[in-house]
């Protein structure tokens, strides 16, 4: 007997911790789809003057129930926030600014979110000319804690975008204090990709300006990273 009532005692623990077939399964990222990555978005509707309405569409995430939808003004930083059940949603945006946009996939039954790629654009305004994208910051990403090779140099990677695909050059800045102040290359617009000699115990600072055929420029923003 008492070897039945041990058993089914097993077979009562075992039950109750059999529920992870009852766990929520976490939500995944969408896939955006509009507007284009590094593009001019022309179907937006006319509010006013400086103002027009844009319609941003993706693609659901596995498990999301609903989302969230964040689009950055690039000039000002001003973030915009919408909430929906849908998979679009529609914001009004500055006329000729850059902007960058994700969406956050939401689930009720979990606190965990899941981010979709971030991508940019233009909202099309009156000119006729646009200043490239800002730099996008590949390696070392700030924050980051790296290490020299041989020859104590690390590798400085981005990636530049233009909607008028007229990049002229980069402008890479380096240095131990901010904003960094020293120009340690010039590059080419097919050159996104540099090394640069560095001290370990320290922590240096880095930005890229980006460069068009028109005159017009971008700045990346300052990153940082330590050398171990």
């Amino acid at each position: 007997m008492r070897k039945c009532v041990h058993v089914l005692w097993i077979g009562l623990v075992l039950l109750g911790c059999g529920g992870g077939d009852d766990a929520p399964k976490l939500p995944q990222a969408a896939v955006l789809e509009f507007p284009l990555q590094n593009s001019e978005c022309t179907t937006g509707v006319s509010l006013d003057e400086t103002t027009s309405q844009v319609e941003f569409r993706w693609q659901a995430g596995a498990n999301a129930e609903g989302y969230e939808l964040r689009a950055t003004n690039l000039n000002t930083n001003v973030l915009q926030t919408i909430s929906t059940l849908s998979l679009s949603a529609q914001l009004p945006l500055e006329k000729g600014a850059p902007y960058s946009w994700l969406v956050i996939s939401k689930q009720s039954n979990t606190s965990a979110t899941a981010t979709s790629s971030t991508w940019q654009f233009y909202n099309a305004g009156s000119q006729t000319t646009y200043a490239p994208f800002r730099a996008d910051i590949i390696a070392p990403q700030s924050g980051a804690s790296i290490l020299r090779d041989i020859n104590n140099e690390v590798s400085l990677n981005w990636t530049g975008a233009d909607v008028d695909n007229d990049i002229e050059g980069y402008e890479v800045y380096l240095s131990t204090s901010t904003p960094p102040e020293t120009l340690v290359a010039t590059p080419s617009a097919f050159t996104t990709n540099i090394k640069v000699s560095i001290a370990a115990g320290s922590v240096y600072y880095w930005r890229v300006i980006t460069t068009d055929s028109e005159g017009n420029s971008s700045d990346s923003g300052i990153f940082d990273f330590r050398v171990n």
